[in-house]
């Protein structure tokens, strides 16, 4: 590789690649501190490559400050068909994106957080008017999908219901009854566990074990099928997606929901059944009898409400994220994930509007 550098016009020749323009760089290294190119004569360069183009990229950016314009002759058509190609210098500059504040930051968060809101309610408001017309016209719906949906999100979650519940009654007897032992009030904890399980505890337990569980289960089939442009098939057949899809799932899970509240409360006050007998020595049927007792029609009346309107919510939130998924395989998981924590925040938080209201 030959370089002269003579009256501002740099003269190269020979070929001008990935071996060569190290050297060339290096020979004008100490030359470009104190000289000016104006212009670079190519007429005697036989090959360049991206590493060349390159090099005469830097060298007018080196020059950028001490010449307006830099210009090139002389190049063959094929050295100027790869300078053409891999030049960089007529790509667009992007100016670098502005930081947004914190106060647009916040306000950004609460807009998005308005909007979310916003086509939650819409996609609530569509849910409840064609699972009602879906009560009387089973038209757009497959045949057997309450049977299925029902069997999918209530029968399969006994075990882990049954399993959770007992531990959880277990539990709460056993801290429970020493403390009432020490009182002498060892009676009282059927009425302390009834109460709790009843208008507390099994809405809540199974409405969270139902939102890690079908929850999680809803949304990444609806998401899936967002992605795999299903729902865009379906509606491409006139069928609309929320009376196909989410409509079988709300009817299925508001039915079995308050199934499997009662069982969490039977396999519950099992658990402390143990506890009483075995821990405070109290006769069955004086716990089983006290524990029947001290209920209400409104506490049977809450228990069954709260665990009806926690499926709802379960149902909507599933199926809002799994609408609204983008991306591929990586967007259905982070839809499945969003939903379930977004689900139990909200049982955990209607609860307590709940515990707030009959109190």
């Amino acid at each position: 590789m030959y370089v002269q550098l003579i009256n501002q016009v740099l003269t190269l020749e020979g070929e001008l690649n990935k071996l060569t323009v190290p050297i060339a760089y290096k020979e004008l290294k100490k030359t470009l501190k104190d000289e000016v190119i104006t212009m670079i004569d190519l007429g005697k360069v036989s090959m360049i490559d991206s590493a060349g183009v390159a090099f005469l990229d830097e060298l007018q950016e080196l020059m950028a400050d001490r010449t307006e314009i830099m210009l090139f002759k002389g190049a063959k058509p094929e050295v100027q068909a790869v300078i053409n190609t891999f030049s960089s210098n007529k790509l667009k500059s992007f100016a670098p994106q502005k930081s947004t504040g914190y106060f647009e930051g916040l306000g950004d968060l609460v807009l998005n957080f308005g909007k979310g809101i916003f086509d939650a309610i819409l996609l609530a408001s569509d849910v409840f008017y064609f699972s009602l017309v879906g009560l009387i016209n089973h038209k757009e719906q497959r045949k057997g999908s309450l049977t299925q949906q029902a069997t999918l999100l209530g029968s399969q979650a006994l075990p882990i219901v049954a399993l959770l519940s007992f531990i959880i009654g277990l539990i709460l007897s056993l801290q429970s009854g020493v403390l009432l032992r020490d009182f002498g009030a060892g009676v009282f904890l059927a009425d302390l566990l009834s109460v709790t399980m009843v208008r507390e505890m099994g809405p809540l337990i199974t409405s969270i074990i139902v939102a890690g569980r079908s929850g999680s289960a809803i949304a990444s089939e609806i998401a899936t099928m967002q992605v795999t442009e299903e729902i865009d098939a379906l509606k491409m057949m006139a069928l609309n997606p929320i009376r196909y899809v989410v409509v079988p799932k709300f009817h299925a899970i508001t039915i079995v929901m308050p199934i499997l509240v009662a069982f969490s409360i039977l396999v519950s006050e099992l658990g402390g059944w143990f506890i009483a007998i075995g821990l405070l020595e109290i006769a069955p049927e004086t716990f089983i009898s006290r524990s029947i007792e001290i209920l209400s029609i409104k506490d049977i009346i809450i228990s069954f409400g709260k665990s009806i309107w926690f499926a709802w919510t379960i149902v909507i939130i599933g199926s809002y994220y799994g609408f609204k998924v983008k991306g591929g395989a990586e967007g259905v998981g982070k839809a499945t994930t969003s939903a379930v924590v977004t689900s139990i925040f909200a049982v955990i938080f209607f609860d307590a509007v709940f515990s707030l209201l009959y109190l």
